[in-house]
């Protein structure tokens, strides 16, 4: 374990600050949630930009921004809305869970989102990396903001060779972080140490030669920057066989459906489908009978148009896409409707839903 004294012993901490905040002023990419430190906007990017590219992120910070502008935009808005603000990006529960917790400042703290660790650290979804970030860039105060980035960059610094896969490692990191964080800076210090993670000391290939803390690098003295950090392998995805179906009535509108309110994507649109549990099952004379008893749609199903795969973070969806014509009276409900493709518009559908209607307009 890192203790104060072995931190100061292995590096000039002055010295780390000035180097590595100097660069951040001078280097910084031009990031929309930068313009100011408003802690909304902070909170909005930070939740969006986890498990997320930051290229991807951009164009989704400054829709979400122009229709949500404030807190009490975001806590009043109807959550199909925010789902649609919100659709292509994944992890849907973030969004749920930024909702509730914008709604429960409005109630509780007047709309202010608050700038102490223990309340921010109570509001849903907000964890303590989502907590320090907000506090250190809005609020200048000196919180750790440890994310894989930040683990990364100070494995090498400090030559720390703890499993930055297991969830007590963080610890390690978060202690590093308030010995080393500036004081009358801490909103550069963090970013700089996210900005350099992602820029210079990357994952397989860091640009050590272009480092400006390299002269404090443990792991580059030692040649060992290709083997910090220690991070153990996750467990083999899943993998699942769907069938899906783009059902059309006889005017040319489409049946979509509303996922449950709880589990994956909950809440989403998604076209009729079912989970294949056997081989012979992919039989087009197996699979009618299928939708007929799960989901209870009589159909005549045409040809299959393609195959799409969607890989979740812990499973892969391997779908046989068909198109299909609607047998029997169609019934909606607040679960199934039938809408034109403009219509289509004003719906929240994930990813592999998205492919898969583009699949059918290429047909």
């Amino acid at each position: 374990m890192l203790i104060e004294q072995e931190i100061s012993e292995k590096i000039n901490i002055n010295a780390f600050q000035n180097d590595l905040i100097s660069w951040f002023k001078n280097e910084q990419r031009d990031l929309p949630w930068r313009k100011d430190q408003d802690p909304y906007k902070v909170w909005v990017s930070e939740i969006m930009l986890q498990q997320t590219r930051v290229d991807t992120v951009i164009p989704y910070f400054n829709r979400f921004i122009d229709w949500f502008p404030t807190i009490n935009d975001l806590a009043e808005a109807d959550e199909d809305k925010v789902l649609k603000a919100w659709e292509g990006l994944g992890y849907y529960s973030r969004v749920r869970n930024l909702q509730s917790a914008v709604k429960e400042v409005k109630e509780k703290y007047n709309g202010e989102v608050p700038n102490s660790p223990k309340e921010i650290g109570e509001l849903k979804g907000v964890g303590p990396y989502t907590a320090g970030a907000i506090l250190s860039i809005a609020y200048g105060i000196p919180e750790p903001a440890v994310d894989g980035n930040v683990m990364r960059v100070l494995s090498r610094i400090l030559s720390i060779w703890e499993d930055i896969a297991k969830p007590s490692s963080r610890k390690v990191f978060e202690k590093a972080v308030r010995e080393l964080i500036s004081h009358e800076d801490p909103s550069s210090f963090n970013q700089a140490l996210m900005e350099l993670g992602a820029l210079i000391c990357t994952p397989t290939s860091p640009s050590c030669l272009l480092c400006p803390v390299r002269d404090h690098c443990h792991a580059f003295f030692e040649g060992v920057q290709h083997e910090l950090p220690i991070k153990t392998k996750k467990t083999k995805s899943r993998e699942v066989q769907l069938a899906a179906v783009i059902l059309t009535d006889k005017t040319g509108k489409i049946v979509i459906h509303k996922r449950p309110a709880n589990g994956l994507l909950a809440n989403l649109w998604e076209f009729p489908n079912i989970e294949l549990h056997h081989p012979m099952q992919n039989d087009r004379e197996q699979v009618v009978p299928l939708f007929k008893e799960t989901l209870n749609l009589e159909i005549n199903l045409d040809q299959i148009i393609g195959q799409i795969d969607h890989v979740f973070s812990h499973l892969v969806w391997n779908i046989n896409v068909y198109t299909g014509i609607i047998n029997a009276k169609f019934q909606e409900t607040d679960e199934w409707k039938l809408v034109s493709i403009e219509e289509m518009k004003a719906y929240a559908f994930p990813v592999p839903y998205q492919k898969m209607f583009k699949l059918y307009q290429s047909h």
